[in-house]
């Protein structure tokens, strides 16, 4: 099967306010589960879980909260597949979509601290031998505004024209072919969520280790957190309902599945991250800690550089940055969303926790679900 030419995005909506978190209507958390929910896990996730998978109608969720010392609740409830009875398992793989930017983010400050890389480095820079190509305005485009979303860089790229397995070399031409074109709008001057930043951002990372940004972010990110699970494009066996499947926005299951029902592999620093959620928690716990100040992988200025708004606005690296009562001031959100799957994580560094929640649906109804199970699990730890 052909690479599935998708449009991956992500969005930064802050729906979790404290009016909007304590008042959701009662009938989430009262309404009938359905007569077939296979659960596994945690109970009180599980209960919290069912009647919101029947309230919105995904085929399954999965849930997860974390603190610095570690994972504290998992469960997940549902079916691999519309249609069947398979269900989902503690151990099955998600797709995160754009919750991969973090992740590409935290390697760049990996190579930031090792002196490979500076914040300030510009395009130019990394790329002397096509710095004369480049459009005048990309020249002096820096990382900082590459991760920000600041550089003038359209949303995505046209995957058709990329295509294909080879992901560094194509890297590598959006390099040379869409920096030799006009900025969207004037580079530092305005935040656009652009997917094409992060996957030369991923270029970046490959130039400067002569690793491909797959390689290098299992070996310095995956690894040491032990997120073993961790690999790229979408879950499964073709044909064999052994992950969780793919569903569009209407909820009806892809065609196909499997490592090539995802966005091509030139778009991996962007998106392609799959994972258990229990190893995705891993690297929360990682950002939740070196948020807090507290041994992590990261010295603590990068994670200060992480999740900072460089400029005006709330994006930082990677990270949507917003303040809630609930969390004790600032907290730290991203929704990934390959149209297929859905991943939804907050982060309250004051008040210590984490909740994620991923769903193997895309679209606006996945995520005001994965908004639900937050609200909801929030609410129970409150309540506690």
């Amino acid at each position: 099967m052909k690479p599935a030419v998708k449009l991956l995005f992500s969005r930064i909506l802050f729906l979790l306010t404290t009016v909007g978190m304590m008042n959701w209507p009662s009938k989430i958390f009262a309404a009938p589960v359905s007569d077939f929910c296979p659960t596994a896990g945690d109970t009180n996730v599980t209960e919290l879980l069912k009647p919101i998978r029947q309230k919105f109608d995904v085929p399954a969720l999965a849930l997860a909260v974390v603190t610095s010392d570690g994972l504290k609740f998992v469960g997940a409830v549902g079916v691999r597949k519309r249609g069947t009875e398979v269900p989902v398992a503690l151990d099955d793989l998600w797709h995160l979509g754009s919750d991969t930017k973090a992740m590409t983010a935290t390697l760049i400050a990996r190579l930031v601290e090792r002196g490979q890389l500076r914040w300030d480095m510009t395009l130019a820079e990394v790329f002397p031998e096509w710095a004369a190509q480049m459009n005048l305005g990309f020249r002096k485009v820096t990382l900082l505004q590459l991760l920000s979303h600041r550089a003038g860089l359209p949303a995505n790229l046209d995957l058709r024209k990329y295509a294909g397995d080879d992901a560094p070399q194509l890297r590598l031409r959006a390099v040379k072919e869409e920096l030799a074109k006009p900025p969207v709008s004037a580079p530092g001057t305005k935040y656009l969520y652009s997917n094409l930043g992060y996957i030369i951002a991923g270029a970046v990372v490959e130039k400067v280790t002569g690793e491909s940004w797959e390689d290098a972010i299992a070996k310095e990110i995956f690894k040491p957190l032990q997120m073993t699970s961790a690999g790229f494009g979408g879950t499964g066996t073709p044909g064999k309902i052994d992950q969780p499947w793919p569903h569009t926005r209407d909820g009806a299951p892809t065609a196909a599945n499997g490592p090539r029902v995802d966005n091509p592999p030139v778009m991996g620093p962007a998106g392609r991250v799959h994972v258990t959620i229990q190893d995705w928690a891993k690297f929360i716990r990682d950002q939740l800690r070196g948020a807090r100040g507290e041994s992590a992988l990261l010295k603590p200025e990068s994670y200060q550089k992480l999740h900072t708004p460089p400029f005006d606005g709330d994006y930082a690296l990677g990270w949507g940055v917003a303040e809630r009562g609930w969390g004790g001031g600032k907290v730290l959100n991203h929704v990934g969303d390959n149209t297929m799957n859905c991943a939804n994580v907050w982060i309250a560094p004051q008040k210590d926790f984490a909740v994620l929640v991923c769903v193997n649906q895309g679209g606006d109804t996945a995520f005001q679900a994965s908004d639900a199970a937050v609200s909801a699990m929030i609410k129970m730890l409150h309540s506690h």
